[in-house]
């Protein structure tokens, strides 16, 4: 049976996913009550696999959580810290508990996270993974053993819009889909003019695009990430906008979702993948300004 993600997708509708953290610890019950709140105005919901290289609970976990209480998961999955026992492993696992979608990455560096010393092991990055999981859903393990019981995972990748020259990435999306990916997840866009050329230059490209949403909270955030998170690009009119606003983080909704909005009415992607990090109980206000 097809994920509800696929089925949106391949209905053209305007879809929207979002992104939730897993919690550095044990107890779950906060970022499950915002699943509770956000679960009828998304189709589904993306579980990072220890960003930025931190020690969280894992994806898995928290994907079984989500489709414990009716919310669909998509399993992130990087290549740093599992060999392919592990990797083809947890895809397995997922399977059995529901979980119908991956995002396969290539993952940050264990030097950039919280445990530095921790050995890397990057047997497979993002290319690789969905390779893997082509492999498994077709019944068979990557030694062509039969697999008792078959996934059927919806496969997806990431792709960065806001990159010099754009084409790389275009190869790389390329590569991506000839390995198995079906839609993409961008890195977050701020200005409209990114989204039509990332349009032009993927034009009759077979994969579906959701269009990044992070939420600005504040000048300053803005600023970092224009100077510290590559592939990221804030115009300076929305930093503008940010510092004359008196309430800064409804500014930043309202941002968000005149974006979404006009992202929508111009046709430019399939849906977006809003990236609220830390501040998911916003999705249905960013949603609500952009009349979704």
């Amino acid at each position: 049976m097809k994920s509800k993600l696929q089925q949106s997708l391949e209905a053209g509708k305007f879809t929207i996913t979002s992104e939730m953290a897993p919690p550095k610890g044990t107890d779950f019950s906060h970022i499950l009550s915002i699943a509770e709140d956000i679960k009828d105005r998304v189709v589904a919901a993306n579980v990072t696999d220890f960003q930025s290289a931190a020690v969280k609970a894992s994806s898995l976990s928290m994907c079984i959580e989500l489709e414990r209480i009716g919310l669909e998961s998509v399993l992130q999955m990087t290549g740093r810290d599992r060999n392919r026992i592990a990797i083809q492993g947890e895809l397995l696992s997922a399977a059995h508990f529901g979980v119908k979608n991956l995002l396969a990455l290539t993952g940050d560096h264990p030097v950039v996270g919280d445990n530095p010393q921790a050995k890397p092991v990057f047997e497979f990055d993002s290319v690789s993974i969905l390779q893997a999981a082509v492999i498994l859903n077709g019944g068979k393990d990557l030694a062509g053993n039969p697999l008792e019981g078959t996934p059927n995972f919806f496969l997806g990748a990431s792709v960065t819009p806001v990159f010099d020259p754009i084409e790389v990435q275009i190869m790389k999306m390329r590569s991506k889909i000839a390995a198995g990916a079906k839609f993409f997840q961008t890195q977050g866009v701020y200005d409209v003019e990114t989204m039509r050329e990332l349009k032009k230059q993927t034009e009759g490209m077979d994969c579906y695009i959701l269009a990044g949403i992070i939420p600005l909270k504040s000048p300053g955030m803005a600023r970092y990430m224009n100077n510290n998170v590559p592939g990221i690009r804030v115009p300076e009119e929305a930093i503008e906008r940010l510092s004359k606003a008196e309430n800064k983080e409804e500014e930043g909704i309202r941002i968000s979702g005149e974006y979404i909005a006009q992202l929508k009415d111009e046709g430019l992607c399939d849906g977006v993948h809003i990236m609220a990090i830390g501040a998911e109980e916003n999705v249905p206000k960013i949603l609500d300004v952009a009349g979704l």
